[in-house]
């Protein structure tokens, strides 16, 4: 029916081939260079098994920790530059250091240096291939969007923003009311898809029409066709979670049952067992890094913030409780004189001092304290105040389902969204947070503590 498509992998293909040949060409390369040169430092023999062990153990903690399997960075050589030498840096000085399951340190110390040099050249090499064989714009996925009851403009946003890679080339517009004037994208006719796909190289149609009143039936034949000659067509609902990571809860409508299977780890006894557990000893541990830093902290208070080091705030919480939230100031005294106000980024209330602690992530460490009374867990949606909670469950759909789990000191939309506290901004971190309650897992808190760790490390808090 259609020419032979370019050649695409799916997100989920790119991220896996990232985490292989990342380490199966540095394995290989630190191979060859035993072979061939006199290195002697690390050798991969069945006799010291545990040292590759240990390398690749190392080096897929730090690439995740410093992002270089995200697929956003991943397409850009300056980003990942940076975050190759970070992770190389880190890695091999780790392995270094780690007794017993590492090898001695050589006599020679150009040993060491031929070791970060191999590691560090192989996956710049291997990522430069990437961006040129497989994250190039000619190899993206090409695909058509069929609507009537949403903005197609936002919709291209959304998932450009989400993967680059995912190309939608134009529209079928089965509504007369949306405004298309501002989109770049090509507008098809019905009973021009066919055509449009073999031209256009299209690898998949998302229909994002017909929950309300069904397609119309010439579409509906189109789809059914190319359907039966087994062309993906997809829900718009779920491509969207797929690319994004995030629950489109705007569009949901009458049938929102559809989109809310929520995780059975919210149930799962066990599960809630082991992170409560977890937060009791997280909230010990941070407590007790919060009582070594109180007194630099007191010192840096009186000189840049000027005012209370500590303060507290009613916030939301699981099931719609209220409780009061710890934390250090950042702001200057009396930052609300003039009424509740959402924070902003590089919010002109904010002391430079307080900056420091933001970015840090250091103002968040009396709420260990919050852990520790149960009121909050490690992972999940932040608390919002009930001034917002109000305004927010008014204007956006759904917006009290983020209350059925505990808050979280740090949480999936931390990690994943941008920084505003504007409705837009609520509307993001919210499709974010449904979607941690969604899919909530061990895994996906694993996930989330590591990209913790990297903002924290690269100072990234807001």
């Amino acid at each position: 029916m259609a020419d032979k498509p370019l050649l695409h992998f799916e997100i989920s293909e790119r991220k896996i081939l990232l985490r292989i040949l990342d380490v199966l060409f540095v394995l290989a390369a630190l191979f060859l260079l035993d072979v061939f040169t006199d290195f002697s430092y690390f050798r991969i023999t069945k006799d010291f098994w545990y040292w590759t062990v240990l390398l690749i153990v190392y080096l897929k903690l730090f690439a995740y920790i410093f992002e270089l399997y995200d697929l956003q960075k991943a397409s850009k050589f300056d980003v990942v530059l940076k975050n190759t030498l970070l992770t190389t840096s880190v890695t091999v000085l780790f392995f270094m250091l780690t007794p017993v399951l590492s090898p001695s340190l050589p006599g020679n110390r150009f040993q060491i240096l031929y070791f970060f040099l191999t590691i560090t050249i192989t996956i710049l090499v291997w990522r430069a291939a990437y961006i040129y064989l497989i994250a190039s714009p000619r190899f993206n996925k090409k695909v058509i969007v069929v609507g009537d009851s949403f903005d197609i403009q936002l919709i291209y946003e959304a998932f450009v923003k989400a993967d680059p890679n995912y190309e939608i080339v134009g529209f079928v517009n089965t509504d007369g009311r949306i405004d298309v004037s501002n989109t770049k994208l090509i507008q098809f006719e019905v009973r021009d898809l066919r055509k449009a796909v073999k031209k256009y190289h299209i690898k998949e149609i998302v229909v994002a029409s017909g929950y309300k009143t069904g397609l119309m039936l010439p579409l509906y034949n189109e789809l059914s066709f190319l359907l039966n000659q087994g062309f993906p067509i997809k829900d718009y609902m779920q491509v969207y979670e797929d690319i994004t990571a995030r629950i489109p809860v705007q569009n949901v409508d009458h049938d929102f049952y559809r989109y809310f299977p929520f995780s059975r780890s919210n149930q799962n006894k066990f599960y809630l067992f082991g992170l409560r557990f977890f937060d009791i000893l997280i909230s010990i541990l941070g407590l007790c890094i919060g009582l070594v830093l109180t007194p630099f902290l007191l010192l840096g208070n009186i000189v840049g913030n000027r005012g209370p080091l500590f303060y507290t705030q009613e916030r939301i919480g699981q099931n719609g409780k209220p409780f009061k939230i710890i934390k250090f100031r950042t702001m200057v005294k009396d930052a609300e004189a003039e009424g509740p106000r959402y924070a902003e980024k590089n919010d002109y209330r904010t002391t430079p001092f307080g900056k420091f602690m933001r970015r840090a992530r250091i103002d968040e460490i009396p709420q260990f304290f919050n852990l520790l009374k149960g009121e909050m867990s490690l992972i999940g949606p932040r608390p919002e105040r009930p001034v917002f909670v109000q305004e927010l469950s008014h204007s956006i759909p759904f917006y009290n389902i983020r209350h059925v789990i505990k808050p979280g000191l740090t949480g999936w939309a931390q990690v994943k969204g941008d920084y505003s506290g504007e409705e837009a901004g609520a509307l993001e971190k919210l499709q974010y947070d449904l979607f941690y309650i969604k899919h909530r897992s061990l895994f996906l808190d694993l996930n989330i503590i590591l990209k913790t760790l990297s903002t924290v490390l690269s100072m990234r808090g807001q």
